[in-house]
């Protein structure tokens, strides 16, 4: 007789008995292996024990408990470690009945990089490689992208890459624009491009009315000498500045740096807003929407965010909360010890942060209101959806496909996903064709092929669906007529998908929006009102996944057209590839170098110099 496995409570209480009283981490299980929940425990036997309990839990927890097949457990020094330990493990392994903080994208920072002569302005996001000063955290790339154009004309520092610096022999077009001094072609003195990021570096670092005031004294005395022409260039300078400076919106004078964080909770939904403060200027806010599968407080939600957000995330040593969390003292023990130095997690009341905290949570309160709106506004739109196109429920995943291709060259295929909450960005897929001879310029061909590869393996083992391809879609709607529904559904038979609807959209003869017509597996057609909201909805699907396509062909045209001129020189590998477009910056640049100067590339050989000069002439 087969011996039955203990689950949940059972399992629970006779695990309890081999648990040491340590602070740990523990970890749920189901029976397929699936991590069902990560906690930490100051007592791991105590704490563990009060799940064996089989009353006075939350529905939520009660359904847990009884999916319980298989407990892990770490053991950590202290539970300030454990703590730690948690947070990274639910930010890894993303467990079901965990709160899961999503859109957990590194943040973009302004970089000065001092790996050159004339150190250069840029963008970064990701690991700290490239020597310089690092200014952030910026809450979006285009808080970023705002900051550096509103800083080159007040600094004219360079933004170009090094390879195209080496290889300037006249100024560019941001010299004659004012937004670079030009160091590259001796417009401006070394040590005055360093006075010059040197002012760049103070102003980020807080020293914005200490920069201003010096730029002042400096427009004044060239307008003494009569030099009317640099006190003209540095009254553009300064209106520059001060246009940044009030374009970073309330700044701080209390505290030099901290983050803000100020959560709402409505329609079972979160939202935590956060403000970022550095060098008492303003650097913006994001706002996020952390999952919980489990009714909780907003100061558990607090508490289980801020864990698993500072896991990656630089640590300022404040930071300023909307709602008191339960272990407070234990969160400023573990951050402080990740950040090697003393972080304070504060609650204001009043004065100049219970501002802050206010504008945080106005900010939350707000934003959610709207994602509320529009996530009612996109249920009713996708019940809509479905009883147009008589589909069983309303759909919770679209793909959406679409071919693009030059004349037949370098064809790509896009699938968008969207669903109950908009467009999903991370589902996003390009397929670049593989059978390029027998399918180019063939749609049909190539709808055959992506099918075929975004079904084949979900159909041969289900369980294998990664984040690569995540779950089945109920609706997959091609952009084009007849034929190109044909090719998919043909897969779709051959695959026996019959649990997915597939529609297909087409613009009419004159290819305008309004005049789409919708076609279906059966031969039946439809043709919607051009004022239906749902004819709205599909056109906007259709054409995220056009623009996509798009995209995706464009960037493999412009990959293979620089690579081809190249990968014709006999003796021209990725290597020496690599080697030539640093030294040159483009194929251009290349082709117009002489034998000489491609001979002083490391790699390069003189004859291969002389190939190379010959190819392009």
């Amino acid at each position: 007789m087969k011996e039955q496995r203990l689950t949940g409570t059972a399992l629970i209480a006779e695990t309890v008995k081999r648990l040491p009283e340590r602070p740990g981490v523990y970890r749920y299980y189901d029976a397929r292996g699936e991590l069902l929940y990560v906690g930490k425990a100051r007592n791991l036997k105590k704490r563990v024990a009060s799940y064996a309990r089989g009353q006075g839990h939350s529905t939520r927890i009660a359904m847990m408990i009884r999916q319980v097949s298989r407990i892990e457990f770490t053991t950590t020094a202290t539970e300030a470690e454990a703590l730690l330990l948690e947070a990274n493990l639910i930010k890894k392994l993303k467990p079901r009945f965990n709160i899961l903080l999503r859109d957990d994208k590194s943040f973009p920072y302004i970089l000065i990089a001092r790996d050159h002569a004339a150190p250069r302005l840029m963008k970064h996001r990701g690991a700290r490689r490239i020597p310089g000063n690092y200014y952030g955290p910026f809450a979006s790339a285009g808080a970023v992208n705002r900051a550096i154009a509103a800083m080159q004309k007040a600094f004219l520092l360079r933004t170009c890459s090094d390879s195209v610096y080496a290889n300037r022999s006249r100024p560019c077009l941001l010299h004659q624009i004012r937004r670079c001094a030009a160091p590259c072609t001796g417009e401006v003195s070394m040590q005055e491009y360093a006075e010059l990021v040197k002012q760049a570096e103070a102003f980020l670092s807080g020293g914005s009315k200490r920069v201003q005031a010096e730029l002042t004294r400096q427009m004044q005395q060239a307008a003494e000498r009569l030099d009317f022409e640099t006190a003209a260039i540095l009254r553009d300078r300064i209106a520059a500045l001060t246009h940044i400076t009030q374009g970073q919106g309330v700044n701080p004078r209390g505290f030099e740096s901290a983050d803000v964080f100020a959560i709402a909770r409505d329609g079972g939904q979160s939202c935590i807003q956060a403000f970022f403060f550095r060098n008492w200027q303003n650097w913006g806010n994001r706002a996020y929407f952390p999952r919980s599968e489990m009714a909780r407080e907003e100061s558990d939600i607090l508490a289980a965010f801020l864990a698993q957000f500072y896991d990656a995330h630089p640590i300022p040593p404040l930071i300023l909360l909307s709602h008191d969390i339960a272990e407070r003292a234990l969160l400023e023990e573990a951050l402080s010890s990740r950040a090697g130095h003393k972080v304070r997690v504060h609650v204001p009341q009043r004065g100049e942060k219970r501002q802050f905290v206010q504008l945080a949570l106005d900010n939350a309160q707000e934003t959610l209101a709207q994602r509320l709106a529009t996530t009612r506004a996109q249920q009713q739109l996708l019940k809509r959806l479905a009883e147009t196109l008589n589909l069983p429920h309303p759909p919770e995943r679209i793909e959406i496909y679409d071919n693009s291709h030059l004349h037949g060259d370098n064809p790509v295929s896009a699938m968008v996903v969207a669903g109950p909450e908009g467009f999903m960005k991370a589902h996003y897929r390009t397929f670049n064709i593989r059978d390029a001879a027998g399918a180019k310029g063939d749609d049909y061909a190539m709808m055959r092929e992506v099918m075929r590869r975004r079904f084949a393996r979900l159909v041969r083992d289900e369980d294998a669906a990664d984040d690569s391809f995540p779950r089945r879609p109920d609706l997959v709607l091609i952009d084009g007529g007849a034929g190109q529904l044909r090719a998919a559904t043909e897969v779709a038979t051959e695959l026996e998908l019959e649990d997915i609807a597939f529609m297909g959209i087409a613009k009419g003869p004159e290819r305008n929006a309004g005049n789409e017509t919708l076609y279906f597996p059966d031969g039946r057609t439809l043709r919607l009102s051009p004022r239906d909201p749902v004819l709205y909805y599909l056109q906007r699907l259709r054409d995220e996944a056009h623009r996509f396509a798009i995209g995706a062909q464009r960037k493999r045209r412009a990959k293979a057209t620089r690579a081809s001129s190249l990968d014709d020189v006999p003796g021209i590998g990725p290597a020496r590839k690599r080697a030539l477009l640093a030294a040159f910056g483009s194929v251009r640049g290349i082709a117009r170098a002489e034998v000489v100067e491609l001979a002083a590339v490391e790699g390069i050989s003189e004859r291969l110099a002389q190939a190379i000069y010959d190819h392009f002439h």
